[in-house]
């Protein structure tokens, strides 16, 4: 178990969505939260909101550009110390057919969904790893496990972030490192990022969601999908039928190939 008590949490994107839930699910167990985000307005919200709870600090951070993560990184640590739990949650989603994407959206996509976490991770791993402890959260989606129309550039970005983050916990077990590393596969969430969505599954709640996440760390779990049947469902699917039964049964009968026609996602 991972006791969150006294712990330094950095929540990317921790000024909306599931990371203000998670912030102050964090609060709410006694932890230091440092939320990082792009949105100011946000940022002061959650801190007016929050404050009364506990230890809350935030930096105005665009993860999407390296020498912002360095610096913010760097600056954290003289004011915090090293942190012991890193959850990456920022994200982001086009929604659009590939053909429309234009390079500074698939960009955009990639360094913030994948290239981010990497090197945020990067800026907090070495200490962790010095002190023998430490946890990493990184929030992919249940897009990482299936193509879906409209999302091919959200969905391979997921795809590279599942894969590293699961070779990173094997390489911290590899090293015989007490360093957790959970890896979420959420469905689609109900925070306004996904608005437009129509689903024959139902779409997750966020303060669930949330709760899902946190209590995962807490239990050291490996790899979580929130919605599980569909993981397990997904991994047997693709096993055991060719490529034509599952898209019939994936776009006919589940109607995931569909859920992106009406999106609109926040504004």
């Amino acid at each position: 178990m991972t006791k969150l008590k006294n712990k330094t949490i950095l929540i990317t994107g921790g000024a909306s969505g599931i990371g203000k839930i998670m912030s102050r699910l964090s609060l709410e167990r006694k932890a230091k939260v440092i939320i990082w985000d792009i949105n100011t307005e946000n940022i002061g919200n959650t801190l007016k909101e929050l404050s009364p709870l506990g230890n809350i600090f935030a930096n105005l951070v665009d993860i999407s550009n390296l020498q912002e993560i360095e610096t913010t990184a760097q600056k954290l640590k003289k004011e915090h110390g090293n942190i012991d739990v890193l959850i990456n949650n920022a994200g982001i989603v086009v929604g659009k057919y590939f053909h429309e994407h234009n390079a500074t959206e698939i960009e955009k996509t990639f360094s913030i969904n994948t290239s981010a976490p990497m090197h945020i991770c990067n800026q907090f791993l070495s200490e962790m790893m010095t002190e023998n402890a430490g946890h990493i959260c990184n929030i992919a989606s249940s897009a990482s496990l299936v193509a879906n129309p409209k999302m091919s550039v959200y969905a391979a970005s997921k795809w590279a972030i599942f894969a590293w983050s699961d070779s990173l916990r094997l390489e911290m077990k590899q090293l015989q490192k007490n360093i957790q590393v959970t890896t979420i596969l959420p469905y689609y969430i109900n925070t306004g990022m996904f608005d437009g969505v129509q689903s024959r599954i139902p779409i997750l709640e966020a303060e669930a969601t949330a709760l899902t996440i946190i209590k995962a760390i807490e239990k050291n779990k490996k790899i979580i999908t929130i919605a599980g049947w569909i993981y397990r469902f997904t991994r047997f699917g693709q096993a055991f039928m060719s490529v034509d039964v599952f898209d019939w049964f994936a776009g006919s009968i589940m109607g995931i190939y569909k859920t992106m026609g009406e999106f609109r996602g926040r504004k």
